[in-house]
């Protein structure tokens, strides 16, 4: 059998981060996925879906996601059940996070002017002895093999090349 979920989407809220009486971490959150169609009036839907991730990526998606921040989320879906204090019996089904992917560079989703780099590696601290080289070194180390999203590798060139040789199929 095979239980298995790929989503990427934006947080509705903040995720909320809440303990288990044995101290065990457990964040839930919802996540907005787009449809890939528009409906008849021409806008597009989205659906909204709960999920659920445990333990230190629990932790991690409390500190480093919020509302409108870009996922992915890798993981399973899963039905619960309980019964509601009118006595009613409520069936919940949600998504069983395995991984979530930060998806934007920390503090884009607030600033989505596409001058960002994606994939920017994580910036060493002032004074920190690893890497060697002065800051300006370090920096310009850090971005060496990242293209720009704006930037466009094909601009003004008019037309590529390609022989048969250069496709793999």
């Amino acid at each position: 059998m095979m239980n298995r979920v790929v989503l990427v989407g934006r947080l509705t809220k903040d995720p909320e981060l809440r303990y288990t009486p044995s101290g065990v971490a457990v964040a839930t959150f919802t996540l907005a996925c787009n449809r890939p169609f528009s409906n008849q009036q021409g806008e597009r839907e989205a659906d909204f879906i709960n999920c659920v991730v445990w333990r230190k990526p629990a932790e991690n998606v409390a500190n480093y996601l919020k509302k409108g921040s870009l996922a992915g989320v890798d993981g399973r879906i899963q039905t619960r059940n309980y019964e509601a204090q009118d006595g009613r019996r409520v069936y919940v089904t949600e998504v069983l996070a395995e991984s979530v992917q930060f998806l934007e560079p920390k503090g884009s989703s607030s600033n989505r002017n596409g001058n960002d780099f994606y994939g920017t590696p994580p910036r060493e601290p002032q004074g920190s002895s690893y890497g060697g080289g002065n800051q300006n070194q370090q920096r310009q180390n850090a971005n060496q093999g990242f293209t720009r999203v704006d930037d466009d590798p094909f601009a003004g060139s008019g037309q590529i090349d390609i022989s048969d040789d250069d496709l793999p199929f």
